[in-house]
């Protein structure tokens, strides 16, 4: 899969729509389509909802140590399923970014990281109902063994150039390979917020 940014030409596309509403949520009113916001949406004409197609957020961490990079195996039912991928996953409804990153990789892992800073932020089109953000964070090790847990089933360091083994998301292998612990450490990030 190539590397994809919605400046890049993604919202020239027309994609298989998304799951929809055919009643409003809110007041039940039957939905129509109607042009807002230069694309079609599903718009109640009783309450005014609208229907968005948004992108999920979700976080990845590149826990760094000794020069090289954690990542795991992706277990069965998942997405790209046997691939190899950075820490992550999506943000819950009622957490911050800062404390979704530790508790994935917490989950994933087994470690209790520190995070260090905002590496990138990237745009993933991960199938034609799944456009991801994601923020990349760069993190060091607290406390903790390696072992694998929740939906990765193994754990192995690699470095920043490689080689890699069959990656789940080309921007993992893009963020990994031009991630420079020695220029800084990115965004910073105020782990008072976590």
């Amino acid at each position: 899969m190539e590397i994809r940014q919605v400046f890049a030409g993604a919202a020239e596309e027309n994609p298989p729509a998304a799951p929809s509403y055919r009643y409003c949520p809110l007041c039940r009113a039957a939905l129509l389509q109607k042009e807002e916001g230069g694309r079609l949406r599903r718009v109640c004409p009783a309450c005014g909802f609208i229907q968005y197609r948004n992108p999920a957020a979700g976080v990845s961490v590149l826990i760094v140590r000794d020069g090289r990079v954690l990542i795991g195996r992706r277990g069965p039912g998942g997405v790209a399923a046997g691939k190899w991928c950075l820490p992550g996953g999506f943000i819950e409804y009622d957490e911050d970014f800062l404390t979704a990153a530790k508790r994935e990789v917490l989950e994933e892992t087994g470690l209790a990281v520190r995070l260090r800073g905002i590496v990138n932020v990237a745009s993933n089109f991960l199938s034609p109902v799944l456009h991801t953000l994601v923020i990349a964070l760069w993190a060091e090790i607290r406390h903790g063994s390696p072992r694998p847990g929740d939906d990765l089933t193994e754990l192995q360091w690699v470095g920043r150039t490689g080689p890699f083994p069959d990656m789940a998301f080309a921007a993992d292998r893009y963020l990994i390979g031009s991630f420079r612990p020695d220029h800084g450490t990115g965004l910073p990030v105020d782990g008072r917020f976590a």
